[in-house]
């Protein structure tokens, strides 16, 4: 059976002495669990063929190509490449790709009305220094919130967009840059869980609504400053064959950034929306 070993403080668990390509219902459900229990798993030393990849990741849920085209593996879709091109044709380069997902802390795919249920990725190249992710517990960030900000926020919802008050939208076609917001709680319920997160991401929400301008826009600034609890936090140093999976719905995280820009930092990623699959795993 799948031995478990937790990271952080209230967030990551590692598991150790499997296979992917070969875990039983029994053993998925264990891994499962265990996921749902810390918020980001990390299952070192696979060797996955790309196929594989997504057969395992298939396993948590429905797999959606991530609005960023232009990224997209060309005979995969669901694929995220990740560090791959990020010089430009004169040499220069590229920080949207070099950078991407190193400018704030943040969830993924808020912007979405069915919004990401996990993110996970499989480490093909790693550099010599640098390139860590960081992870932070929602849970965490809503239980040290303020009574009396926790009745503010009651029901409020906020609008996200891909690009966030900034237009942060290099890399989505042009077609894709105009979307209308996705309205989500701010204290969500995680649907399989039970427990309240707060969800939030600086760099994509636009409002929250039924508030004026200026109060909304005060808020967003003090939520900012209050969704990181250092005490629940988890940085993750890279190996190659690392598969490392979060949820969406109840951590954020960042990319460090800081690895040296002409090695290589390569991953697939793909992207996990809500299904029967992760339901039926637990019976």
């Amino acid at each position: 059976m799948p031995s478990i070993h937790p990271l952080g403080a209230g967030i990551g668990a590692e598991v150790r002495g499997v296979d992917v390509r070969a875990l039983g219902p029994g053993e998925f459900a264990t891994i499962y669990r265990a996921w749902l229990d810390s918020g980001v798993m990390v299952i070192p030393g696979q060797q996955l063929a790309i196929t594989e990849f997504l057969d395992y990741s298939r396993r948590f849920g429905t797999l959606k190509p991530h609005p960023s085209k232009s990224t997209r593996h060309r005979d995969h879709p669901e694929i995220t490449l990740l560090g791959v091109r990020k010089f430009r044709p004169d040499g220069s380069l590229d920080q949207a790709i070099y950078r991407r997902g190193a400018e704030d802390w943040h969830t993924d795919g808020a912007y979405d009305a069915d919004p990401f249920k996990a993110t996970q990725l499989y480490a093909l190249a790693i550099p010599s220094s640098g390139g860590d992710t960081h992870f932070a517990s929602g849970y965490a960030a809503h239980d040290a919130l303020p009574d009396a900000l926790k009745r503010r926020l009651a029901g409020v919802r906020g609008a996200f967009v891909y690009g966030g008050r900034r237009r942060s939208v290099a890399l989505l076609s042009a077609e894709d840059r105009d979307r209308p917001p996705a309205f989500h709680k701010i204290l969500r319920v995680h649907p399989e869980t039970g427990r309240t997160a707060l969800y939030f991401d600086p760099g994509k929400i636009l409002y929250l609504e039924g508030m004026p301008a200026a109060e909304s826009d005060a808020l967003i600034e003090e939520l900012t400053d209050r969704m990181i609890v250092p005490e629940a936090t988890y940085s993750h140093r890279w190996r190659v064959g690392d598969i490392v999976i979060w949820d969406n719905r109840c951590t954020y995280h960042k990319a460090a950034g800081d690895y040296p820009p002409e090695e290589d930092r390569i991953h697939w990623r793909v992207t996990i929306k809500e299904s029967a699959a992760g339901a039926q795993s637990l019976a």
